[in-house]
């Protein structure tokens, strides 16, 4: 496994000091859940530009480039971006105790937290096609070009954790921060972050 350390390029905190949980981009906004609410920050202008409220939306949340994907409360919701509105809902895999989420070609991959799972799930259906087993706590997912990444944490400092196909850690990346929640890849090679206190964080691997 490859090792290396990360570093937070910029810090925000586009609203206040409440828990921010999942995290995803659609190109130009970061979207990001806090408790019972969807919201669009424009990291360019430093604004809130969309509140959509989504109630018990205090986990992952993922783009499919043309809709957002909720967990909430043992469901995942399809929401409109410009509205707010839930297009349609499914079951999520750990009936509630699920943790981060990303949308990669029709699957969703969502993350349990307490048992460092991460689930494949079809994004039509809610069937789970496939489970990676890791060996810490799993926080944010993200996939991107292909390429699987979670946020891990408990019992030791933050990392975003590159995966083969099977679940093998192929990358561990350090990151400075006391927490990891919601994550999201960047083609860039960067990654957003959700953290503690209300911080969003723009992260990657250290030059």
């Amino acid at each position: 496994m490859k090792t290396s350390e990360a570093e937070v390029i910029r810090e925000y905190v586009p609203i206040d000091d409440q828990q921010i949980h999942g995290v995803t981009f659609d190109g130009k906004l970061v979207w990001f859940a806090r408790n019972d609410e969807i919201v669009a920050f424009d990291p360019a202008t430093e604004k809130v530009v969309q509140r959509h409220r989504v109630p018990s939306a205090r986990a992952g949340t993922a783009f499919d480039g043309q809709y957002l994907y909720q967990l909430a409360q043992g469901e995942i919701l399809v929401v409109q971006p410009s509205d707010g509105r839930i297009v349609r809902r499914m079951p999520a895999p750990g009936k509630g105790e699920d943790s981060g989420m990303a949308w990669a070609d029709g699957y969703l991959w969502i993350g349990q937290y307490r048992e460092s799972k991460i689930h494949k799930v079809d994004a039509k259906t809610g069937e789970v096609v496939k489970t990676l087993t890791s060996d810490r706590f799993v926080t944010g997912v993200s996939c991107v070009d292909g390429v699987l990444w979670h946020g891990a944490s408990g019992g030791k400092p933050p990392e975003l954790r590159r995966l083969a196909s099977d679940g093998t850690v192929e990358e561990s990346l350090a990151v400075p921060v006391p927490t990891i929640s919601g994550v999201e890849a960047v083609a860039d090679g960067t990654f957003w972050c959700g953290g503690e206190k209300g911080n969003l964080r723009l992260v990657r691997r250290r030059v």
